[in-house]
């Protein structure tokens, strides 16, 4: 039954613009005025990660880190769903585009994707790698995913949770997804599957955006959806690698991904110039408001959701490079959403701190990035891409602790969250002085500044920054109320020693470099 899907030969590779041609026809989607295609997810506007299984086999079995993020799936339960949905396929029309997992030729992976829905497809070609040529070999190795957006399950047969399903069967190398029309679960099925195969090669996968400076140096952005991975990343006088998925190996860092996947809500060409000015032809916008008289995007409207989201190739980033791959990166930056307002905008790293706050992996959940998030909520996620991490987590971070000592690369600690207070009461930290840290930290001028450590975190924050206020670089002092500062901060301590615990087998050195227990 899949090969009979799959020998739709028709409508395999098509451009992008027959695929648009095919989702207007249908009305599955709607052209704004600047040419993007714009589309409407319906009931899901976010990711289902609670939807999401691993088929518990002997590839799996012993290697995935088992749990409620990673939870088992029955391998008869599998093949059962997949009959149910090819033979549903069967009778539609689909779409098929081939394409590539990971720009290093040595590590790339052979995708295809397989969609009811031309706008999925169109997804999938503007972030995807392409395969210029169907090679046997290519054919051979490659993981198919098979994407039936309308197709609901029945959780009493199919051993799912609910209509929603994300499954992973490593063994026969295919990704089934079906009842959501959220196009995120294709590209971060990619990401999940890279996840568990490449640490086998010596290649640390990772949730982070990548640039490279004038002077040809390389440096990682890791972060959850909405801490601003992307918009860092397109920095006008840095080359971008790319902006969420990334490998790191013996050779230096490679983009996972042929395009961005940029958060669209209040988009502004003063703020973010390069991002704005890549909506045009050849993206997929999801979520976005269009006037229904002009189509003119309303892109501050989250009348759907948050979650507004954009999909274009990489290269309409101006300033981007193919093959999207760079060296060994000298600077890494973590990127926090602290919606407790009370970590210091910047702070550098000692090794020991960088794998605890790895580890950690602490942020806040933004509205609309998962289904029922409506207003922020501190999580921990593990080496800030939890959902994507089938693995043990230390296995991660040990890889990515000997790639800090092998090529003594400077970490630093970034809050894009709040400041003065919490949310709802303090302010969002200004993307100009966000802007201004990083540059400071990637050229070089935060290595000769004086440091002072947070008396609760233990952070190493910069007395002195060039082009910021030092007014703003204790979190602290930025406070009006010292007391209520203190209350919170020992509460967000609290929450991370809690955290902390479910590592095993981690050292002393790291375990002691998080927050102090008491003050």
């Amino acid at each position: 039954m899949i090969t009979t899907v799959l020998d739709k030969q028709t409508n395999r590779n098509l451009s992008f613009s027959v695929l648009v041609e095919q989702a207007l026809a249908t009305g599955e989607a709607f052209l704004a005025d600047n040419g993007a295609l714009a589309v409407e997810t319906g009931k899901y506007t976010g990711r289902s990660p609670g939807d999401k299984f691993i088929v518990d086999d002997a590839i799996t079995h012993d290697k995935v880190d088992w749990g409620k993020t990673n939870q088992p799936f029955d391998s008869q339960k599998f093949d059962q769903l997949l009959d149910k949905v090819t033979e549903y396929l069967s009778k539609r029309k689909t779409y098929t585009f081939d394409g590539y997992g990971g720009a290093s030729k040595q590590f790339r992976l052979p995708i295809s994707v397989v969609t009811e829905l031309a706008w999925h497809n169109a997804f999938a070609q503007a972030l995807l790698l392409h395969r210029n040529q169907i090679t046997p070999e290519d054919e051979a190795n490659k993981f198919l995913i098979i994407d039936a957006a309308d197709y609901k399950a029945d959780p009493a047969v199919d051993g799912t949770k609910s209509e929603t399903f994300i499954l992973l069967n490593f063994t026969r190398k295919i990704v089934l997804i079906g009842g959501t029309q959220y196009a995120g679960e294709i590209k971060k099925s990619v990401f999940s599957v890279l996840n568990f195969l490449l640490p086998d090669r010596n290649v640390l996968p990772m949730h982070c955006s990548a640039n490279i400076g004038k002077d040809g140096t390389s440096a990682l952005f890791f972060g959850l959806s909405g801490t601003g991975k992307t918009t860092l990343s397109a920095d006008p006088s840095r080359t971008l690698i790319g902006d969420d998925e990334h490998g790191w190996s013996d050779e230096g860092v490679f983009n996972f991904e042929g395009g961005c996947y940029a958060k669209a809500i209040h988009l502004n060409p003063a703020t973010e110039p390069e991002i704005w000015s890549a909506i045009h032809y050849g993206t997929v916008l999801e979520n976005v408001i269009l006037d229904p008289t002009t189509r003119k995007i309303d892109f501050d409207s989250s009348a759907l959701t948050e979650n507004t989201r954009a999909a274009y190739p990489l290269n309409f980033i101006p300033n981007s490079i193919v093959p999207s791959i760079g060296g060994h990166p000298k600077t890494v930056i973590f990127l926090t959403a602290d919606a407790f307002g009370v970590l210091p905008p910047i702070a550098k790293l000692t090794k020991d701190q960088a794998m605890y706050h790895f580890l950690s992996g602490y942020t806040s959940k933004l509205a609309g990035t998962e289904r029922g998030i409506t207003t922020p909520q501190a999580t921990f996620s593990t080496c800030f891409g939890a959902p994507f991490m089938p693995r043990p987590p230390v296995e991660y971070a040990e890889m990515l602790g000997e790639r800090l000592d092998g090529h003594g690369s400077d970490c630093y600690l970034v809050n894009t969250g709040w400041s003065g207070g919490a949310y709802g009461t303090g302010k969002r930290m200004d993307l100009a002085v966000t802007r201004a840290l990083v540059e400071a930290a990637l050229n070089g001028s935060l290595k000769t500044s004086r440091y002072k450590p947070d008396s609760i975190f233990g952070l190493l924050v910069p007395e002195e920054c060039p082009g910021v206020p030092s007014s703003i670089l204790s979190a602290k002092a930025t406070w009006s109320d010292a007391s209520a500062y203190d209350l919170a901060a020992g509460h967000l301590a609290g929450l991370f020693h809690e955290n902390f615990k479910k590592f095993a087998g981690v050292s002393d050195s790291i375990k002691n470099s998080g927050p102090i227990d008491k003050f």
